[in-house]
């Protein structure tokens, strides 16, 4: 396996390290109400933080509004990277199968079986009758059907879909992504300055719009206004990459990327703080007495977003480039724990309510105990031959790149 595919095997684990840890902290921003929202009443904030502890500490705020900026971005991406080779290898109809099996069917038992169960300690922090059937009677009388962080996997394999469509009607179409990343090995200033304004041309006018935490959701279809262009942009970055190979170009282990990776962390810390300077004034009401602040907050994500992604990914396939041991299971099963997570991080944010004690330690038995059971759940189901097709590592696509 080259190092370039070592590197990317350890990076999928570590991200989704990430959005457990995201998820399990939520529970104790400093800058949250004090008290639950309403179970049946708009705006519906518990779907976006779903306990709400009294114990808080403004630190864990920084660190998810750090990850909130790029994480997604850098997932799509990241989904994109091996989607040209498994065209190629599998025909438009066998990819769409697959994809429907591994996407579409963990959507859909994950939507309507797990996320019940995950939001009915929601439902019980402000209930007058805690039980089960009343919660259901409440769950099925929304607007909407919850769907966590599965609105990942439904987007996700729509963009699968446009990939496989452009494949099918214009079968060069991957090609020409792929030479526009080419040089990126040589000039990774160039690709992100490319990338920074395609995604910011997408991004800026929909921002004007949309918050970047406003949501639409219809049934169990969620998204983001102001992001749906620029995820499709990042996987699209990330299949023009994978054209020719991980182990060439922009995310090859001895590429400008990997070399300067100091310069890439350091434009990150900057680009952050770019975004994050005007986007604290937004909040605290100056954008009306501020002519273009909310302009310099869209620009400060879009660079944000490019730059820590490039800058993860630069700090890999320079460090990353030899197999973990300890992490190779984990990393295999990711994907499970991606799909089992939000079950376990709710739960025992609720079990921990009114439990006197300090929100590190708490926001830490959360993490640790979701990392576990989650990581334990996912081995269990891939002991089952259909449970490991489903959402098993591809080794296929580990070893492409030898």
């Amino acid at each position: 396996m080259s190092k370039s595919s070592v590197a990317l095997r350890n990076l999928r684990g570590f991200v989704i390290l990430l959005v457990v840890a995201f998820h399990s902290v939520l529970a104790y921003l400093g800058s949250q109400p004090h008290t639950s929202p309403s179970f049946d009443s708009p705006p519906y904030r518990w779907i976006a933080f779903p306990i709400l502890d009294s114990e808080r500490w403004f630190g864990f705020d920084l660190f998810c509004a750090f990850h909130y900026v790029y994480l997604m971005h850098f997932m799509f991406f990241l989904s994109g990277l091996f989607v040209w080779s498994s065209l190629q290898r599998k025909g438009m109809r066998k990819f769409l199968s697959d994809r429907f099996l591994r996407l579409g069917l963990p959507f859909l038992i994950g939507v309507y079986l797990l996320m019940p169960v995950a939001h009915y300690p929601v439902y019980r922090v402000s209930a007058v009758d805690p039980s089960w059937t009343a919660f259901w009677s409440h769950w099925i009388a929304l607007p909407f059907w919850p769907s966590g962080p599965l609105w990942f996997l439904w987007e996700l394999l729509a963009l699968n879909i446009i990939a496989a469509g452009l494949f099918s009607f214009a079968p060069h179409y991957g090609e020409f992504l792929g030479r526009l990343s080419a040089n990126a090995g040589d000039r990774p200033g160039r690709y992100f300055a490319g990338l920074v304004a395609i995604s910011g041309l997408a991004y800026v006018p929909l921002a004007s719009i949309f918050r970047p935490w406003e949501w639409v959701q219809v049934g169990p279809f969620a998204m983001q206004p102001s992001f749906a262009l620029p995820y499709a942009i990042y996987f699209f970055a990330g299949l023009g990459v994978g054209v020719f190979g991980v182990e060439r170009g922009l995310l090859a282990s001895t590429a400008r990327l990997a070399r300067r990776w100091p310069l890439w962390v350091a434009g990150a810390l900057g680009a952050f703080v770019l975004w994050t300077l005007p986007t604290a004034l937004i909040v605290q009401g100056w954008a009306p007495s501020v002519p273009g602040l909310e302009v310099l907050a869209d620009i400060g994500l879009v660079l944000s977003c490019a730059t820590t992604s490039l800058a993860l990914a630069a700090v890999f396939v320079r460090f990353a480039t030899e197999p973990w041991p300890r992490f190779s299971s984990f990393s295999d099963n990711a994907y499970g724990i991606y799909l089992l997570h939000y079950v376990f991080v709710i739960w025992l944010q609720y079990l921990l309510l009114g439990v006197p004690m300090f929100p590190i330690a708490k926001a830490a038995i959360v993490f640790t105990g979701t990392f576990l059971l989650s990581w334990g759940g996912a081995a269990a189901v891939c002991r089952v031959p259909f449970g490991a097709r489903v959402i098993g590592v591809d080794r296929r696509i580990l070893v492409r790149a030898r």
